[in-house]
């Protein structure tokens, strides 16, 4: 896991995001409150509305404290997941300088 006190966190998801991740999943992310996150969702097969519904309020968490909380790899299958439950994952994308 990486340290609270570097630039940026990595969280590399979980091949399968169901039901049973998503307690592991907000354990995870509560461990890294207090620093800038990156998201690696590069290696995630399926993905469960419930995750998505932790990732987002993750998100908006970290919006609130004015901290990054960004999508820095996705894979095809959670990018189709999230638009076919209308989750706009867009705006948290890593952007490219």
């Amino acid at each position: 896991m990486a340290s609270r006190n570097s630039a940026r966190n990595t969280l590399m998801l979980a091949p399968v995001l169901d039901l049973n991740e998503a307690t592991v999943l907000h354990e995870r992310l509560l461990a890294l409150k207090g620093g800038a996150v990156a998201i690696d969702a590069s290696a995630v097969e399926r993905v469960g509305t419930l995750c998505v519904q932790v990732l987002m309020a993750a998100a908006r968490s970290w919006e609130a404290d004015r901290l990054s909380f960004t999508f820095a790899e996705v894979s095809d299958a959670f990018i189709k997941t999230t638009q076919l439950i209308g989750a706009d994952i867009g705006p948290l994308m890593a952007k490219e300088i």
